[in-house]
């Protein structure tokens, strides 16, 4: 679980991310980009509006557009790690059935 604060009213509020929101996140993320809301590297204000309106219909939560952000900035990071650590660079591969990272002996 990960948290991100942003201040409301003087106060910062913590955004809580477990598995089940990060889940719903990326469905919603997901569907804003193949809807065209993300025709460059950015979404389009249209996007953002409907990506908060929606996870909180979905969640309940009414994280701000920068707390939303801050989560796609932190998990574009990790999913370019996780790339990379696949990647034949590092000898390491994956294994889809056990779900587990392969590595040689040697490694």
């Amino acid at each position: 679980m990960s948290t991100s604060a942003v201040e409301v009213s003087g106060e910062k509020v913590k955004a809580i991310w477990d598995k089940r929101l990060i889940e719903i996140f990326c469905n919603i993320f997901i569907k804003e980009i193949l809807k065209g809301n993300r025709p460059g590297t950015h979404f389009t204000k249209d996007g953002w509006l409907k990506i908060m309106t929606n996870f909180e219909k979905e969640t309940s939560k009414a994280y701000s557009q920068r707390q939303l952000k801050n989560r796609w900035d932190a998990l574009k990071k990790e999913w370019k790690a996780w790339k990379k650590l696949k990647g034949k660079d590092t000898g390491l591969g994956w294994n889809p059935i056990k779900r587990t990272v392969d590595a040689s002996d040697d490694w």
